[in-house]
């Protein structure tokens, strides 16, 4: 038997009641994207310029009770914080302009209430530091969504590395754990797989596949529309 190297207190983690979870049917399941159960982490992949950024606060608009312009069936509402790290403040305040005829002045005083933008371009923002792990989780608490505006620029390790993106989920998950958010992180596809027209499938993500196979708030892939897609929908190619 290996010796013991850690304080870890075996017999103080928690338990599940087996009995009770036969007998005692638990409370419904709370989505707050489609495919994402409340406190898990999940991706929106895309490669670059395909509007990631623009989905991503679409989603952040609607689960903070604005309009649900990307039509993704949002019920349920609370307060959403939005991280974009690539994009300069002013980039990100011109979206939100050009969003203004799609938000009624009942919804825009939700969202002045229930979202939180902060712009971190030009920060050295590193997860895997205590430091800034401590301070999203505390931005995160009481969040119903936390974005992530790209994944890259929130950790300075390899993302080929499995166990260094296992360990950067972790922090996320230990984030969902404790403050009950969930978090959706953006990320590029890699270039075989929109060089081959493969954005759409799973695999497109860069990096470690630890980053498709280990998130449990689902994936979404944006691609953009094929010429056919734009004949059939009587837009000009």
């Amino acid at each position: 038997m290996p010796t013991a190297t850690n304080t870890i207190n075996a017999s103080a983690l928690p338990r599940l009641n087996i009995r009770e979870a036969f007998n005692v049917a638990p409370p419904p399941l709370d989505f707050v994207l489609p495919g994402m159960i409340s406190g898990t982490v999940g991706a929106l992949v895309a490669q670059g310029g395909a509007g990631k950024s623009w989905a991503a606060l679409e989603l952040a608009i609607a689960v903070a009770g604005g309009p649900d312009l990307l039509e993704m069936g949002i019920e349920q509402h609370g307060r959403v914080v939005y991280l974009p790290a690539e994009d300069p403040t002013l980039a990100v305040s011109h979206r939100l302009y050009a969003a203004r005829g799609a938000v009624e002045p009942e919804a825009l005083d939700r969202l002045v209430e229930n979202m939180e933008i902060v712009p971190l371009m030009g920060r050295s923002v590193d997860l895997m530091t205590p430091e800034w792990a401590s301070a999203i989780e505390e931005l995160s608490d009481g969040a119903r969504l936390l974005v992530i505006d790209t994944l890259r620029r929130f950790h300075q390790a390899d993302e080929n590395s499995s166990s260094d993106m296992a360990r950067l989920l972790g922090v996320l998950e230990a984030i969902c754990t404790r403050t009950g958010v969930s978090v959706l992180f953006l990320h590029h596809t890699g270039k075989s797989a929109a060089m081959n027209g493969a954005g759409d499938s799973q695999q497109a993500s860069r990096g470690s596949s630890v980053l498709v196979d280990n998130v449990r708030g689902g994936q979404i892939n944006l691609i953009g529309m094929t010429e056919a897609e734009a004949r059939a929908h009587r837009i000009d190619p």
